[in-house]
């Protein structure tokens, strides 16, 4: 017979499920139907960030998940982290990536880009310079989806910047298609699959390398997307599990170094919610995307300019927990979607018009409303 064990707290709770015969798996106090004062500081916790500036405390991980291993490297004593803050951001020379770049370049900081295309790099990098100045810009060739290609972007920013304080995994791809996976080309999935899962390994692995070897440590941010929270993504199915696959992986890794005892790297999760990018347009064919696109949507602009103040503010902080940073939360996109809503109505009534095709007659189908806020990955 199963036995379960909720732990209920802010917005989130977290069960465990034991058969009976495996309960010697878990100590008798962790079984209790409560967690004493004397046993809650066992838990690490996972700071959670939010547009709406709402922290919370979220269950991470057990101290005792397992020992150091054997082969961990004993971690190195951080050097604390004072700007200007040396970023690496692949996928960066278009989207949300160029944007981020150039927001770290207006606070001050010196800014690696990178792109699979040289041209695209070789083209970036200059209007960046003419802008900020040729001392705070780099950037090369890097296709996240080759192993020795991230290793010469490894190289690359040790020789030019020496190290490196924040890695932006950004690169991503949806193949620019959006159909029913029965539809998909082999291409079209491996173009997903290994630049969004495998490509978002191999960078993780060579910045965690790389980072434990420097003094100050470093910080990872993995980029979530539609899918992340495990809610269905018709028409992009593949890049749906991607996603999934970005949490899943930054969970693992923040166990990994946590049971390595490796306390100068931590990775963390950013949400930029729905950007205005090629990326997201690609897919807006009907009328009620295209609706919530407007209403939704920010220019890539608008989500940096957030993001990178929250993003610096860990380092500022000497934050050492894993932090998930989120733009675009439920009660913003809720707000939106009414405050549209309502002006068009008010805005009939005066003319005496019908409903217009840009209301979309919301209220039978809210559903839509929410289905939309949840495929975003929006709370």
């Amino acid at each position: 017979m199963a036995t379960t064990l909720s732990l209920h707290f802010p917005c989130q709770s977290l069960c465990f499920q034991s058969a009976s015969r495996n309960n010697e798996l878990f100590p008798s106090s962790f079984r209790e139907a409560h967690v004493s004062d004397k046993n809650f500081d066992r838990y690490r916790f996972l700071t959670v960030t939010s547009r709406r500036n709402f922290y919370h405390p979220t269950l991470f991980a057990l101290n005792n998940l397992s020992a150091p291993t054997s082969t961990a490297k004993a971690s190195v004593s951080r050097e604390p982290m004072v700007p200007p803050y040396n970023i690496l951001i692949t996928g960066s020379t278009k989207g949300i990536g160029y944007a981020l770049a150039k927001e770290f370049l207006k606070a001050g900081d010196n800014v690696l880009i990178s792109s699979r295309s040289h041209e695209r790099v070789k083209s970036t990098v200059q209007i960046l310079r003419e802008e900020f100045g040729e001392q705070h810009v780099w950037g090369t060739k890097c296709d996240v989806r080759e192993g020795q290609d991230v290793k010469d972007l490894v190289i690359f920013a040790k020789e030019n910047l020496k190290y490196i304080d924040i890695w932006i995994n950004n690169a991503g791809s949806n193949a620019y298609s959006y159909k029913p996976l029965a539809e998909a080309s082999d291409e079209d999935l491996i173009e997903v699959v290994t630049t969004n899962s495998l490509g978002l390994m191999i960078c993780c692995r060579e910045a965690m390398k790389m980072m434990q070897n420097q003094p100050r440590g470093g910080h990872i941010f993995n980029i979530d997307g539609a899918g992340s929270d495990g809610r269905p993504t018709p028409r992009f199915a593949a890049y749906g599990a991607t996603k999934r696959s970005v949490v899943h992986l930054t969970k693992s890794l923040q166990a990994e170094l946590q049971m390595q005892d490796v306390k100068n790297v931590l990775v963390h999760t950013l949400s930029p919610g729905m950007v205005t990018t090629d990326l997201l347009m690609s897919g807006a064919t009907t009328k009620q995307a295209k609706f919530f696109i407007n209403v939704l949507a920010e220019p890539a602009e608008v989500v940096a300019e957030y993001l990178v103040p929250n993003i610096r503010s860990i380092l500022s902080n000497g934050s050492t927990r894993p932090t998930y940073i989120r733009f675009l939360t439920g009660m913003k996109a809720y707000s939106q979607i009414f405050s549209v809503k309502i002006h068009t109505t008010c805005r009939d009534w005066l003319l005496g018009q019908e409903e217009t095709d840009m209301s979309l007659k919301i209220e039978p189908d809210m559903i839509i409303v929410h289905d939309c806020i949840q495929l975003y990955n929006v709370y």
